[in-house]
Order: structure tokens, then sequence, then C-alpha cells
């Protein structure tokens, strides 16, 4: 078992102590823990920044939140290096918004680990806060997933987190149906350059407990991975409590068996290791 993808109150929407985090990584076990901290590149600095409004300010100043939780991991990561696989990370988002800053903090030498994500488009709210009964649903996943390739044709990043993101919303709280099929070319574009570049891709496993009760992405997307040549893959419950690390990595482990995958991988000093699963 390995969770690549874990965030603590040093995320504007995580809770609990990074050092609780490792203590409940090695009460489970597990082989690999990565604490990838939201790190939003559009979001870097204060609200003045933004080019749109947002109602709740602590959500900016991500680069504060960078520093601060670099400082703590590296003492973690210190303090359990004999009983603990730690893995410091960040899960960057929006790089597209912003690649000139987007671009220095990876290269930051502390970095193990680099997710990227997409939570928001240009002039939109995230999409946990957007009102879908107004509006137009096919064109914002259009939007969506030609950000995701514009992000891979950048590709300074190790894996591609919760792709299909939009739909823990659309389908899971607006009870929206959807049909991806429209978009499966553009996504084997994404998946195609992410295999080039040896980029990985991300099940992450929240949505099992959330309203959606499916992996980001479904088995379909994972084979089609596959097929496109991609090789890595990891895990993330992307717990936002202590409680939730490492939920339904197994469940994710199934997934990876039935697309033919042998291996599960995670990143230290920004290289893949795998392991058999």
């Amino acid at each position: 078992m390995i969770d690549c993808h874990t965030h603590t109150r040093n995320s504007p929407d995580g809770t609990d102590t990074p050092e609780n985090g490792a203590l409940r990584a090695i009460q489970l076990g597990l082989k690999a823990y990565a604490v990838t901290e939201h790190c939003e590149a559009n979001r870097l600095y204060g609200p003045e920044t933004a080019k749109i409004s947002y109602n709740d300010e602590h959500y900016f100043n991500n680069l504060e939140l960078f520093e601060h939780s670099m400082a703590e991991n590296l003492k973690i990561k210190e303090k359990y290096s004999d009983t603990l696989n730690f893995i410091n990370g960040i899960e960057l988002g929006q790089a597209t918004h912003n690649f000139e800053d987007a671009q220095k903090i990876v290269c930051d030498e502390r970095l193990d680990y680099i997710i990227g994500s997409v939570h928001e488009l240009e002039l939109k709210q995230d999409f946990a806060f957007l009102d879908y009964s107004k509006e137009d649903i096919p064109m914002l996943l259009s939007q969506y997933f030609s950000e995701i390739k514009k992000l891979c044709e950048w590709g300074r990043f190790d894996v591609l987190g919760h792709l299909t993101y939009p739909l823990r919303y659309i389908e899971g709280e607006a009870g929206i149906k959807t049909d991806l099929s429209v978009y499966d070319e553009l996504i084997a574009d994404c998946f195609r350059l992410m295999s080039e570049k040896g980029i990985g891709l991300e099940i992450n496993t929240s949505g099992l407990r959330q309203s959606y009760k499916k992996t980001f992405p479904e088995l379909y997307y994972i084979n089609m991975f596959r097929e496109c040549k991609g090789q890595i893959i990891t895990l993330g419950s992307d717990a936002h409590c202590t409680a939730d690390i490492g939920s339904s990595i197994k469940y994710g482990t199934d997934l990876l068996r039935a697309a033919g995958f042998d291996k599960v991988y995670y990143f230290k000093n920004r290289k893949p290791y795998g392991m058999k699963i």
C-alpha cells in the first residue's frame, strides 16, 4: 500500500498536522507516503492579484503555505527516516495560468514529487463552487480537457492528478449525467504526451468516499492510458484529514491489475520507483 496524495493543515482545505499524518501512515504500514499540499499557481499571492472574486481569502497566499509546508515536511522526513518512506511533494494547480512562477516552483530542489492538476478554468471559480444549473457543461468539460492538454504539453510535473475532477461536482453533487466519450481523442492526446514525457497518471480514490462513488479516472481511462503506452501509475487517497489516509487504496490497486499493470509507482527526488503489486 502507498498513498501519494494527501493534505494537512498546510493546505487551505486540510486539517490535522503533517506529523499526525506520518504517524497514521506508519500505523497503516504504508510503503510510501506523500504529503502534497495545495500550491495553486494562480493564487500564490493575495486576492488582489486574482482575475475573479473569491469570498474566502484564506485560499490565497499559496506561496507562504508552500514555504511553511516545505519546512515542516523536511523535519518530518528526517525525524521518521528510519520508519517511513516520506515523500515531500505538492499538488501544483493551474500551472497553465502562471507559467512563470510555476516554473520557479518546480525547480525547487526540496521537492520529491509534483502532482499537476486543474481545479478551475481562467475567469471561473473552482469547479466545486460553480452553479451547474447555469453553466454550459459540455463547454466546461471541453475547456477542462483542453487545459489538461496544455498542462501536459508543458510537462514539468511528475503525475497528472485526479483526471475527470469536474465530475465530482457535475455528476456526484449536481446529479447531472455526462458523456465523456466525445472528449476521448483529446484525452488520448494527453495520454500520448504523458507517455512521451514520462509523466504518470494518478488513480485518485477520493470519489469513492464521496457522492460520486467512482475513482478519478475510472477503469476505462486507465485502460486507455495503457493503450497509449503509459507506464507510470500512482495511487492517492486525496485525504484532507488523517482518518482518510490510505482510504480505498486497495480498490485502486485492483483497478491497476484489471488494466494489466503489475507495478505501482512513487517518486523520490523527482524520479519514479516501481513496486510490484
